[in-house]
Parts: structure tokens; sequence; C-alpha cells
């Protein structure tokens, strides 16, 4: 089979940048019998997978994101004859002269506990655009089973058409007990010795609830030693947005800035516990890295983080800084709820990993295209 793979997205520093990566690798690695033509829009990508026999690279030109992915990518699926054309995005080239399948990465523009995190334009461009992507693909892959069903309930799609295909973390993500390592990335990152980790970001702050995570912790600070890290490029400024004080619990909250990817693995196993009360996730990543890492999670009981830490983490209301704080006391305090959530997160750790993340993929293209 000659599958078409769009990349406009492969550079983007985000989880859909991640997942364009690392599912291209795995399909062109797991699918050797078959051709893949990679379809670029930025040339400075040119080459990433060249060392791979069964793959073809096309530099494919247009002004803007529509203009590629409906006009340009159309004509270049006709010129390299591709069987079928995957876009690790949520949409699809409606005029391809082949099978499409598109990637859901989420479903807040139709959770009403989420949709508020949209602009009132994105909002309706979603609900105008995406049933007609919806009904033209071949196949849509969701990145979680709430996805799944979200969509399915609000369009009304043929029964199978969604498929649930779980991604995972970097495959790097494991924990880390070499002391030489994790020393090295505490002194880098200026890391306390007892520390609560969280990851985010400017202008995710209000989806990622970091005004819960600083009400919680101001509500426990008195009780350990331990201290708050927020790491993320430009997190530093949620200081000032939020109004954290520079004594108190404030002096205990530190933001080192950008945690680079290979660091990030010792971060999780330094840390005594991943806070993560968003409002709003699909397939929450930094719940499957904690979970690798064997990191001990709070997190909100609220779609995709329900869905994806299982049994593995403790739950709280997303809305109640009191009840986020009483489990951060819990987890720090008992000892054998802590192991227990490590022996249970690194057991479900195993059921995401990009290697079957992309076995299942390649399965459902070799389906569309009768097992060829």
């Amino acid at each position: 089979m000659k599958i078409g793979i769009m990349l406009r997205a492969i550079g983007d520093q985000s989880g859909v940048g991640l997942y364009n990566r690392y599912v291209t690798e795995e399909l062109i690695t797991i699918g050797s019998q078959h051709q893949f033509v990679l379809f670029y829009q930025h040339r400075q990508h040119m080459g990433r997978f060249a060392r791979h026999p069964n793959v073809i690279e096309r530099l494919v030109r247009a002004p803007n994101k529509a203009l590629w992915d409906q006009i340009a990518i159309p004509y270049a699926c006709w010129r390299e004859q591709v069987d079928l054309v995957f876009h690790p995005k949520f949409t699809v080239p409606l005029l391809a002269p082949c099978k499409a399948v598109m990637v859901l990465h989420g479903a807040g523009w139709l959770m009403p506990e989420a949709s508020k995190f949209w602009s009132s334009l994105d909002l309706r461009y979603v609900r105008t655009v995406m049933p007609i992507y919806c009904h033209r693909a071949s196949a849509v892959l969701a990145v979680s089973q709430i996805t799944s069903d979200i969509f399915n309930q609000a369009f009304q799609l043929p029964p199978g058409k969604i498929k649930t295909v779980y991604l995972g973390p970097p495959k790097h993500f494991r924990r880390v007990l070499d002391q030489t390592t994790l020393e090295r990335v505490r002194a880098k990152y200026k890391l306390p010795d007892h520390f609560i980790l969280t990851l985010s970001g400017p202008g995710r702050g209000q989806r990622k609830n970091i005004q819960g995570v600083f009400k919680a912790f101001q509500l426990h600070h008195s009780k350990t030693a331990h201290k708050l890290v927020v790491g993320g490029k430009g997190c530093e400024q949620f200081k000032a947005e939020y109004a954290i004080p520079d004594e108190g619990y404030g002096a205990d909250i530190l933001f080192p800035g950008w945690i680079d990817q290979q660091d990030l693995p010792a971060v999780y196993s330094l840390a005594d516990l991943y806070l993560y009360p968003s409002f709003a996730e699909a397939f929450p990543v930094p719940i499957t890295e904690a979970l690798a890492c064997g990191t001990p999670i709070v997190t909100s009981d609220l779609n995709g983080l329900r869905e994806i830490a299982g049994d593995a983490a403790l739950f709280v209301d997303a809305n109640d800084p009191e009840d986020i704080a009483a489990a951060i006391d819990r987890v720090l305090s008992d000892s054998e709820l802590r192991a227990d959530l490590i022996a249970r997160g690194l057991a479900r750790s195993e059921m995401f990993s990009w290697k079957r993340c992309g076995r299942e993929t390649l399965t459902i293209f070799e389906q569309l295209s009768g097992g060829d």
C-alpha cells in the first residue's frame, strides 16, 4: 500500500506536534512492507525520515493551511498515486482522490465544561466543519474513548467510523534511579529536596487550573516541607498573573522554566507528587509520563483524566481547592498509599506506548485497503 502522511504540524511544540513525530516514526518502522510518502509544508523538515528505504519525502507549497490541506494535498495525492492519506491532525483533504484518515485530539469544543476555554469563532468553525470532515473521512481516530463518545453523540456517525487509539509518552520516559543523573538534573533546575510537580504554560493556566493548584498549595503549605515546582516555558508569568506573594507560601513556589524533554523523566522521578487538576483533557500526555516514571498522581475526576489515569491516581474535584489540598496531604503523609499509587501507575503505564499506537493505526489503514 502507498500511504501519504500530511506533516504540516510536525514541527509544532505541542502534543499534536509530538503525535506527528512519534506516530510517523512507528508507522514507517512497523509498516516496512508499505511505502510512505511524507508531505511537508516547510523545507527544514525534509530529510527527517530519509534513512528509511520505504519513505519518499515531498515538499508541498501553499500560502496557508487551508489551501495546503484542500488544494495542494489533493493534487499531491493524485500525482503520487497514494492509496490512502493520513492527517495526524483534525482535518482531511475533502477532494483527495483516495481514502482519508484524520485524528481527533480532543472534544473540548463540544463539552460544556471545556468549551469556555475556546473563542466563539473557534467553536463556530469547529462545529460547522468537523461534521463535514468526519463524514468525508474513511476512518477517524480518536485519542481517547471520551473523545470518540462525544463525537459519535454530537454528529451521529456510522458505527465504527471513529476508533479509539491511545498514544503514549516519549519512549525515554521511565523511572530514573541513577543517583548521578538525578543529582545532575536537580542541580540544573535548582530543584529542592522535596517537591510537588505541575506543568503548564502561559495561555493554558486557566484550563490547567493553575489558580486551583496555587490555592491548594497555600492550604497545604504549613503541613509539610514540600515546595511547589511549576515547570514550563514562561510559567514565571503566573507569579504576577495570580498575585503570588514573595513571602509565605509564595516563597516556596519555584519556576524553573522550560524543562528539556531528556531531563523530564528525572524531574518526575525526583518529585514526590505530580499535581494535575486540569479542567479539560482528552488525552493528558503528562499523566502517562508520570505513570511511566512511577510518580504518584493527584488529578481531576473529569473527562480524559479519569480515563487515562484509571485506578492509578487520587481523584479530586477540580473546582474545590480544599479537596485538592486534602488529596495532597493524603499522598504525602501516607507511605502505603504512595507505594500503592506508584505500583499501580507503573502497571497502568504498560497500556500506553507509541509502538502500540503505531501498530493499531497501521491495522486500521490495512483494513481500509482490504488487507493489501
